[in-house]
């Protein structure tokens, strides 16, 4: 299969608050009130942990039947690490995570050696996971000023 190339758009509004949309879906992102925000959604690294947790429990459900687990629930809890002294430019650290940890939590009647299978190979197949852990290439491409 060829490449797919997936688009977004994030759209700064009022204060820190930004509508994200694609394909006609839309989000809302924004910082805590503590943080100068409205607190109107996630902000952004909180929306990083979602999308690496939905990420995981749809390969789940994708790949469930081959590894002849029957998921009744799954789900993902994640928490990271991140020094916001280097997002505020406080210290010389990195802005970003060191650390993302998370557990995931299978409701299946199935053979415990299926379920190790299954949860072995979860990590691997995630894209956003892959992102993550493999890093991408970030390239600013151009800047349109109006």
């Amino acid at each position: 299969m060829a490449i797919e190339q997936f688009k977004a758009t994030a759209h700064l509004k009022q204060g820190t608050q930004v509508k994200v949309s694609s394909r006609g879906f839309e989000l809302t992102l924004d910082e805590p009130v503590a943080e100068g925000g409205t607190d109107l959604g996630m902000n952004p690294v909180e929306a990083l942990l979602g999308a690496l947790g939905a990420c995981q429990a749809i390969v789940a459900r994708v790949y469930a039947k081959r590894f002849k687990v029957q998921l009744d629930d799954f789900w993902v809890e994640l928490e990271g690490d991140l020094d916001s002294d280097g997002y505020m430019d406080k210290a010389d650290v990195r802005c970003g995570y060191s650390a993302i940890r998370y557990t995931y939590h299978i409701k299946s009647p199935s053979a415990q050696a299926d379920i190790d299978a299954f949860v072995a190979f979860i990590g691997g197949k995630c894209p956003v996971g892959d992102s993550l852990a493999q890093g991408v290439d970030l390239q600013l491409v151009g800047v349109v000023q109006e």
